[in-house]
C-alpha cells in the first residue's frame, strides 16, 4: 500500500554529505526588518499574517536610537525595528532600501566559535562576540556581513531564559488576532546583481560550509521576456536554505533587475514560510487582506497530468490560486504574495511540502508570467 506523503520535518541529522560541519546551525533564530514605522508594521503582521506580540525594546527600556517590536508565530520570530533619531543607521538603511530585511539571525550552540570559523574563512565582521545579560541570564551574539548590507547574526542562548533577548521586555497587548497556521521559515531567497551569484555561492560554501544542492539556469527559468538564474544553498541538515538569484539576459527587465533597482542593491527577495494546511492558511490570509499573485485558470487544466495524484481536491486549490509541483520525493503546494511594501521588493511565499524537497521548478514559467503582468502595471518591465 502506498504511504501518504507527509509534511517534511528537518531534524539535526546531516542529509547533505557535501556540507561541512564547522558551523553547526540549530535553526533560524529571528529575522529583523528595518522599517519606517515599526508600530504600524507590527500591527500589519499581527492583523494580516496572524503573528502574536512577544517582546518590545525602545525608549521605555533604555534604547535611545531605535524601537523594536518582536512578533511570534509557532517557530517564526520577526523583529521590526525603526529609527528614533534622524542620524540613526536604521533610518539610513530605510532611506536607501525601503523597508527590508537587515538581519537573518541564526541560532547556534557557540556564537564565539561561529564568528571565528567564518571570519577566518573570509567573512567580513559585523559584530565581534558580545555578551549581553539581564536577570534572566546571558546570551552571546556575533555577526558577519553577507550579500549587500544584509547581516547574519549568530545567537547563542543556552544560558538565557528570558522572553527574547536582554534589553527587551514582554509586550503585553489586548489585540491578539488568531494565528493563520504559519509554522517555520522554510527558506529565504537573496537577489544579487549581474554575475554575482557564483561569487555568493562560493562564499556560502567556503565561509559557512553550505552545499549547493540545486541549480536552475536561464534555460529553465525564463519567459518570452525575461530570465534569471538561481542556485540553492543549504547547511548540512537542510534546516537553513538560502537560494540565490541573479538576473539573466532577456528582452525586457526581469523581476530581479526590478528588485535591485528599487532596493538599491542585493538583499532578501522573499521569505518562504511553511504551513501544514495551505488551503486553510491561504483562505484565512486572503480574508485578512493579503494579496497574492494569480496564475491563469488554464494552469489547472493539465496540472494533475503533470504532477499526478495528490491528497487535496483540485477545486479549492484552483479557487485560491495555489500552485502544485512534484519531485522524486513527493509534491509541494505553494503560493506567492504580491510585494508587502510600496517598493516592488520583498514578498512572502507560503509552502506546504508533502515530501518534496525542491522549490517548484514546474511552476516557474506561470509564476514569472504572473510577476511580469504586475511589472507591466507598474511600468517597470
Amino acid at each position: 500500500m502506498n504511504q501518504k506523503p507527509q509534511s517534511v520535518n528537518y531534524g539535526l541529522e546531516k542529509i547533505f554529505e557535501g556540507a561541512q560541519d564547522f558551523l553547526p546551525l540549530l535553526g533560524t533564530d529571528y529575522v529583523e526588518f528595518y522599517v519606517g514605522n515599526a508600530k504600524q508594521a507590527a500591527h500589519f503582521y499581527k492583523t494580516a499574517f496572524g503573528f502574536q506580540s512577544l517582546a518590545y525594546a525602545g525608549l521605555e527600556t533604555g534604547m535611545k536610537d531605535r524601537a523594536s517590536y518582536v512578533l511570534k508565530q509557532d517557530k517564526i520570530r520577526l523583529v521590526l525595528t525603526t529609527a528614533l533619531t534622524s542620524d540613526s543607521p536604521v533610518g539610513e538603511h530605510v532611506k536607501k532600501h525601503g523597508d527590508g530585511v537587515k538581519v537573518i539571525a541564526l541560532w547556534v550552540e557557540d556564537a564565539t566559535s561561529a564568528f571565528e570559523e567564518t571570519t577566518k574563512r573570509g567573512a567580513k565582521p559585523f559584530m565581534e562576540p558580545t555578551v549581553e545579560e539581564d536577570e534572566h541570564g546571558k546570551i552571546v551574539k556575533s555577526g558577519i556581513y553577507t550579500y549587500g548590507e544584509t547581516v547574519h547574526l549568530f545567537i547563542e542562548r543556552k544560558a538565557y531564559n528570558g522572553i527574547f533577548l536582554p534589553g527587551y521586555e514582554k509586550w503585553e497587548s489586548d489585540y491578539n488576532p488568531s494565528p493563520v497556521g504559519l509554522k517555520y521559515i522554510d527558506h529565504m531567497v537573496g537577489n544579487v546583481g549581474w554575475g554575482e551569484m557564483n561569487q555568493w555561492v562560493q562564499w556560502y560554501e567556503d565561509v559557512m560550509g553550505f552545499v549547493n544542492f540545486l541549480t536552475f539556469d536561464d534555460k529553465q527559468i525564463h519567459t518570452e521576456y525575461s530570465a534569471l538564474m538561481s542556485k540553492v544553498m543549504s547547511n548540512g541538515t537542510g534546516r537553513i536554505k538560502f537560494p540565490i538569484n541573479e538576473p539573466a539576459e532577456g528582452r525586457k527587465k526581469s523581476q530581479i533587475e526590478e528588485y535591485i533597482d528599487f532596493y538599491n542593491g542585493a538583499g532578501v527577495q522573499h521569505i518562504a514560510v511553511a504551513t501544514n494546511n495551505i488551503i486553510e492558511t491561504v483562505a484565512e490570509l486572503r480574508k485578512r487582506g493579503v494579496e497574492f499573485l494569480r496564475v491563469p485558470e488554464v494552469y489547472y487544466d493539465d496540472v494533475l497530468d503533470r504532477v499526478g495524484e495528490i491528497d487535496e481536491d483540485l477545486e479549492p486549490l484552483k479557487n485560491l490560486n495555489i500552485l502544485i509541483d512534484r519531485d522524486d520525493e513527493g509534491y509541494l503546494l505553494q503560493i506567492f504574495t504580491k510585494p508587502v511594501l510600496d517598493r516592488p521588493t520583498m514578498f512572502f511565499e507560503i509552502i506546504q511540502r508533502k515530501g518534496a524537497q525542491s522549490f517548484g521548478k514546474g511552476n516557474f514559467k506561470a509564476l514569472f508570467e504572473a510577476i511580469e503582468r504586475e511589472q507591466e502595471e507598474r511600468q517597470t518591465l
